[in-house]
């Protein structure tokens, strides 16, 4: 997979129409979960787009699962040869062009590393899954790719242990990810102690934004970024608006999403309220007020699939609407 011209690289990642200006602004996106199907992917990207949405967030993760590889079981989808993979999406490629739909973000397979798990799997996942992942990400010339930190604070002893293994992986990929013109994302995650929520990989912004600048200096190319996820911030209460505006333009992309802040539930924004007064239970002002101190210019990206199983099947279509009209107001706010 040969790395992509730079000069469409530079519009897709400012959101920039084939006339080089901003054609809104900002882009809206949502994962393809529950909604392209391999069988006729065209359809899903069709119905994203008669929805409202101009990107999407490709859900590779769903072709091998967190909850399998927790249970220490893989499937055969990534054995497949680069070769392989590119005819499996190619289908996917093409309906997405032909709806309008731009492939903006990528989130790769999670857990890279399973904590304890077998050595055969976490080298698979390591050497096999993560540099296909980029490979992919490149053929749908889709330029950012999450990736999750290693859950390794408590088996190594602190947090700057556990970050050592994260940026070994990150440097097995770098390369690659420089060649193929893709921009690799950590994520903010919890964890879990003692049946308790708690920070997780990546959540200090600070640490993060002078690791992303020390390894970027390293390579002499943008080869790290930052994916920023509202329902995990709001997990373990972090300041939305000082870790949005630490980063600055180190953030490339989002995942936008609600919780009650007791669980990980991937709900539509401003579902949840604290108080009979409907206060929010998540910090969308600041959530805004960092986006547009920083003059946030990419694609609010709405990380929401699990609502689709919430609402009845035939009603996919208006779930999807609602949450890009949302998106909408969202977009509003920081262009106001």
């Amino acid at each position: 997979m040969a790395k992509s011209d730079e000069k469409g690289k530079t519009e897709a990642k400012e959101g920039m129409g084939s006339a080089g200006k901003f054609s809104d602004i900002l882009g809206l996106g949502v994962q393809t979960k529950n909604v392209v199907e391999d069988e006729n992917p065209a359809a899903g990207f069709r119905m994203l787009k008669a929805a409202g949405f101009s990107c999407a967030d490709f859900s590779l993760n769903y072709y091998l699962t967190n909850v399998s590889l927790y249970r220490s079981q893989r499937n055969d989808f990534f054995d497949r040869s680069e070769q392989e993979l590119e005819r499996y999406f190619t289908p996917h490629r093409q309906g997405a062009r032909e709806a309008g739909i731009r492939i903006h973000q990528m989130h790769m397979p999670y857990p890279i590393y399973i904590p304890n798990g077998r050595k055969e799997l976490n080298e698979y996942l390591w050497k096999v899954v993560a540099p296909k992942s980029v490979a992919v990400s490149a053929f749908f010339d889709c330029y950012y790719l999450v990736v999750h930190g290693f859950k390794l604070a408590r088996n190594l002893g602190s947090e700057e242990a556990e970050w050592e293994w994260t940026e070994r992986f990150l440097h097995s990929i770098a390369p690659i990810a420089k060649e193929m013109g893709v921009t690799i994302c950590i994520e903010n995650l919890y964890s879990n102690a003692g049946g308790h929520l708690v920070e997780g990989p990546c959540c200090n912004g600070k640490k993060a934004a002078e690791r992303i600048d020390r390894i970027n200096d390293q390579y002499g190319a943008e080869v790290l970024g930052f994916c920023f996820d509202t329902g995990h911030a709001n997990l373990v209460g972090l300041d939305f608006e000082e870790f949005i505006t630490t980063l600055g333009q180190r953030l490339k992309v989002l995942h936008i999403h609600d919780n009650d802040g007791v669980g990980d539930l991937h709900q539509i924004p401003f579902t949840f309220t604290k108080t009979r007064e409907n206060t929010a239970s998540t910090d969308w002002e600041g959530f805004v007020r960092g986006l547009r101190a920083i003059r946030f210019d990419k694609v609010l990206s709405f990380e929401t699939a699990p609502v689709l199983d919430s609402f009845p099947g035939e009603m996919k279509s208006e779930a999807l609407a609602f949450i890009a009209r949302i998106g909408e107001w969202f977009s509003r706010q920081l262009s106001s």
